[in-house]
């Protein structure tokens, strides 16, 4: 039980940024918390953190042992979530955070049938294309898509998504096909605007390294669903996410192009601070929602 406290010491110490915060998170005093780390590094026999009264730094054996340490509670937490989810029932208010046309389009329309097997939980959603700070604004879960995560959160892959350029087959037709990344400054793109949250530029992966392509076109808004709408239209070429248009390249309505460069995942997750007992209502949300996707045929379903 106490190298169960020391790991957990220190997990929590380099999670929350301080002793005195991880301290707050575990009920503990900061002088409680420390020892612990102490004890953890004396047993060890090796520097885990260097320790200032502003900063907490990772020794290289702290970074090696903060992997096996995140591992083996996390097996912990999953052994007792096991044995105790007969008994766990999901209840109170989860407060869900998702991007607007996924969250419309395949978060929302779930939560029906999740309160008819779990009535004792209420859901709200904030649906944005703006990336919320969960913790400040008290969200409970979240849903991004891409991006970068922040480390200090649990991320759990909902499912596999890609982000590709696309466009109609008569834009083709009209415009030609670009081959290269240099060939899309020859095409109308449709974009993003910088009141949408998003500098004009698309992202891809080019000799094994990330690149950002700055993209013009006559046509930008602050709106994905619009932007999607204008591609299926064959006003220009679009930068969409697998999960929205996979229903029209099964039909043929769209047309990917420069896929050798798609950044090679932009998966859909859920993310959520760690807790040392998840609520069931968050776990079952979360389950949920991965039953669903995984469903064959699921994301060519007509919306």
């Amino acid at each position: 039980m106490d190298k169960i406290k020391e790991m957990t010491a220190f997990v929590d110490a380099v999670d929350q940024g301080s002793l005195a915060r991880a301290a707050l998170a575990q009920h503990v005093t900061p002088v409680m918390l420390g020892r612990r780390i102490d004890a953890l590094e004396r047993r060890l026999g090796v520097k885990l953190l260097h320790r200032t009264t502003r900063h907490l730094t990772l020794t290289e054996a702290g970074t090696r042992f903060l992997e096996h340490c995140r591992q083996l509670l996390a097996d912990l937490e999953m052994a007792e979530t096991i044995v105790s989810e007969g008994r766990d029932e999901a209840s109170g208010h989860l407060i869900v955070s998702a991007p607007a046309a996924f969250g419309r389009l395949h978060v929302a329309p779930h939560a029906p049938a999740f309160l008819a097997a779990h009535p004792k939980v209420r859901i709200s959603f904030n649906l944005t294309d703006q990336v919320v700070d969960l913790v400040r604004e008290g969200y409970e879960l979240g849903i991004r898509i891409g991006g970068v995560l922040d480390p200090s959160f649990v991320a759990v892959k909902l499912a596999t998504n890609r982000r590709v350029v696309c466009g109609t087959p008569a834009y083709f037709e009209r415009c030609g096909i670009p081959r290269t990344l240099d060939d899309l400054a020859r095409h109308n793109c449709l974009a993003f605007n910088l009141q949408g949250g998003q500098q004009r530029g698309w992202y891809f992966q080019k000799d094994g390294k990330p690149v950002t392509i700055k993209v013009d076109g006559k046509l930008d808004c602050n709106d994905g669903e619009l932007l999607h709408r204008w591609a299926s239209e064959g006003l220009g070429l679009a930068w969409r996410s697998t999960w929205e248009i996979q229903a029209q390249l099964a039909s043929g309505e769209l047309m990917t192009v420069l896929d050798e460069y798609a950044l090679p995942a932009y998966d859909i997750m859920a993310v959520y601070m760690p807790q040392r007992h998840l609520p069931a209502r968050v776990r079952a949300f979360i389950d949920m929602l991965k039953a669903q996707y995984a469903q064959p045929g699921y994301w060519t379903r007509p919306r």
